[in-house]
């Protein structure tokens, strides 16, 4: 995948850049891999910096209401400075560690909704990053990650939406001041009693922390409440047989019943 833009920073006649991403699919603590073309211009350009970085739509408030930002995790240099002469053609490789607190695009054999992630290149001129837009990528989940969505689709949760929020999760170890919400519609086992849970995902070399919101429904005269519990698995727990279905509906139960909130 790939496309060609002009580099705004040097003006009508000047370079080019083609990123092309050849391997976009990974799971966190894999890489993505690619090649980034230059074609020289009519005139002799000085790049300061090529980088690329993985980034995403992070919804944000703004104001009394809440929007949508594009917002990059961690960023990879991968050119210095140097001259690109008129008319040069210059390819450079890279390659893109996808960090364990990446959030995932896909799962279950498919694409999770509104689930978009990208790299963008960024050139760096006389200072001023030129910005392209993102070359999609694809991330799959971790064994640990998977393990969980499977238990949540055996008791029947069905994944509504997703969504990159910005701020923090306590408790947990983040490398990001973002993380990824899988929103589920309840189970039928929960129907009644609770209208949605969220799990987000921090993982770390170790294993994988599983935070879970609920929100209680509230009656006509009380108000929802949010009920959050946290759970480990470990990665070499993951790749042992079983079900993990049991103990998120035992963690779902317990929540619920917490502080005398029987429903």
């Amino acid at each position: 995948m790939g496309f060609k833009r002009f580099l705004a920073a040097i003006g009508i006649g000047g370079p080019s850049i083609d990123t092309v991403v050849t391997q976009a699919q990974a799971r966190p603590g894999q890489q993505l891999a690619g090649h980034i073309d230059l074609a020289g211009g009519e005139v002799d350009a000085d790049i300061d910096e090529i980088a690329v970085a993985l980034a995403a739509r992070v919804q944000v408030e703004i104001g009394d209401s809440e929007g949508e930002v594009t917002r990059e995790f961690s960023r990879v240099v991968v050119s210095g400075a140097f001259r690109l002469g008129a008319g040069e053609n210059r390819r450079i490789p890279f390659t893109y560690p996808v960090s364990l607190q990446s959030p995932l695009t896909d799962a279950g054999g498919g694409p999770l909704p509104r689930a978009t992630l990208g790299l963008s290149t960024d050139v760096v001129i006389g200072g001023q990053p030129d910005k392209g837009d993102l070359d999609p990528v694809r991330i799959h989940p971790l064994p640990a990650q998977d393990r969980v969505l499977e238990a949540a689709h055996r008791l029947g949760f069905t994944l509504a939406k997703t969504d990159i929020e910005q701020g923090r999760l306590s408790g947990t170890r983040q490398e990001f001041p973002m993380y990824q919400e899988l929103e589920f519609k309840a189970a039928p086992q929960f129907r009644g009693r609770m209208n949605e849970m969220e799990l987000s995902f921090v993982a770390d070399e170790r294993g994988v922390d599983v935070v879970i919101e609920v929100d209680k429904r509230g009656g006509l005269f009380t108000e929802s409440q949010d009920r959050f519990a946290r759970f480990r698995i470990e990665h070499a727990q993951a790749e042992q047989p079983g079900d993990w279905s049991p103990m998120l509906a035992e963690t779902v139960e317990s929540m619920l019943k917490r502080r005398g909130l029987f429903g």
